[in-house]
């Protein structure tokens, strides 16, 4: 029985063992992988099609020089949905418009690049006014809920025209032939991108002297804060302004999901500004508002604790940077502290059961003798006892035994039993 409790416990020992070196390495692995790997990053993959170009560009620049890899999803997405997705964890990161509702948990990062309100009407409309421009006109302001759909909607609200005076056309209408009267769309300034519309004007809100003095567009940005003022310079889009065009422009910002840490957030916006340049190098002003500062006084969105810490120049201690490593190296220690511990017990009661099988040795020698034993047989007993406690030492030197209080009484056991011999 002894010897079976002997050999489970060897065995408790080689598996305790086992997985302590198994936790070290993983432990290892682990924070050498923390400190050095990639941040993958799930990026909403924007619905318009300019958008969802730059979205990759942004990717590539990242991933060449940076830290972080952005995962563009497969399906675009806009507005609601790309912030559904962010809020039901399926995503991390999105790129949207500003002009969005507020969110609940949504939080921003930092601002892109703006996207400008181009107001496209074909050449030889009434231009006296917008009613005049609109009235009996077939429009094309995105799809419903977008950006460019809400702001021709707080315009429209804002004249005399009513719902059937003016017909919505879908995204199909916009790629025909004969195409709308007017293309209501939010977009950055891409020049290349008005080559398509042959014919067409762009329309001006008033004139750039006016801006700031009163103006419309000052109602527009007043009673909208997430707008702001903004001039296409003439001949911009060549014959199709050769006049400056007075219009607004709102911002497309970079949102994450709730509780995205704030070291990686910190970080991301560093990544971007040193990426710059690239971005820039591909697409010239479209990002020479991506400062080293940034305004945020005008966002829908609750401003992220990272951006509140880049903004502030607040760089997060050792401890932010890798407080969740820490916590997984910290449990990992109990761990191990643990399993140590397990160890200790195994062998303590290895050591009970070797001393347990010197007592069992002892009192068969001491059962053996009789009141009528023969002084033969009683130095024989003897001997046998001197020679169990010679290698009881033996063991107690060698550690396997533990000079503890069931030792002493196994000495004091042999003992009396030496006496009982005669022989003490």
């Amino acid at each position: 029985m002894n010897s079976m409790n002997s050999s489970k416990n060897r065995t408790a020992v080689t598996l305790v063992t086992t997985y302590l070196r198994h936790l070290l390495i993983v432990s290892a692995a682990f924070l050498v992988g923390c400190d050095s790997g990639p941040a993958h990053l799930r990026f909403v993959a924007p619905a318009a099609e300019l958008d969802r170009e730059i979205a990759q560009d942004l990717a590539a620049v990242l991933e060449k020089g940076t830290e972080f890899h952005l995962d563009i999803s497969g399906e675009g997405l806009a507005g609601d949905a790309a912030l559904d997705m962010l809020l039901a964890g399926k995503a991390d990161i999105a790129l949207v418009s500003n002009y969005l509702p507020y969110r609940e948990g949504v939080s921003m990062v930092m601002p892109v690049y703006p996207t400008v309100l181009h107001l496209i009407y074909r050449d030889g409309r009434d231009t006296s006014s917008t009613v005049a421009l609109f009235k009996d006109a077939t429009i094309y302001a995105g799809e419903e809920g977008s950006a460019s759909r809400l702001i021709f909607e707080r315009i429209i609200e804002r004249t005399e025209l009513t719902a059937d005076e003016f017909t919505y056309l879908g995204s199909d209408a916009a790629q025909d032939e004969i195409g709308p009267d007017i293309v209501v769309v939010f977009a950055p300034i891409t020049p290349q991108r008005m080559a398509d519309f042959t014919g067409y004007r762009l329309y001006s809100i008033g004139v750039p002297s006016e801006v700031g003095h009163g103006s419309v567009v000052d109602a527009a940005t007043l009673l909208n804060p997430p707008l702001r003022p903004f001039i296409i310079p003439a001949s911009t889009y060549g014959e199709t302004n050769a006049t400056p065009v007075v219009t607004v422009a709102v911002d497309k910002i970079l949102v994450v999901r709730p509780n995205l840490d704030a070291s990686l957030v910190y970080d991301l916006i560093n990544a971007i500004r040193r990426a710059r340049p690239a971005l820039a190098a591909g697409r010239p002003g479209l990002f020479s508002e991506l400062g080293d500062d940034f305004d945020v006084s005008k966002s829908t969105f609750v401003l992220h604790a990272g951006s509140q810490d880049f903004l502030q120049r607040a760089e997060p201690t050792v401890y932010e940077r890798y407080s969740g490593v820490a916590e997984v190296f910290i449990t990992l220690l109990i761990a191990m502290i643990s399993a140590t511990l397990a160890i200790f017990r195994i062998l303590k009661i290895r050591r009970k059961n070797r001393i347990d099988e010197f007592y069992s040795a002892a009192i068969k020698i001491r059962n053996s003798l009789s009141s009528e034993a023969t002084l033969e047989e009683r130095n024989s007993a003897a001997d046998e006892i001197r020679k169990l406690q010679n290698h009881a030492f033996d063991k107690l030197v060698d550690e396997k035994l533990a000079a503890d209080e069931s030792f002493r009484i196994f000495i004091t056991l042999t003992n009396d039993i030496l006496e009982q011999t005669g022989n003490k």
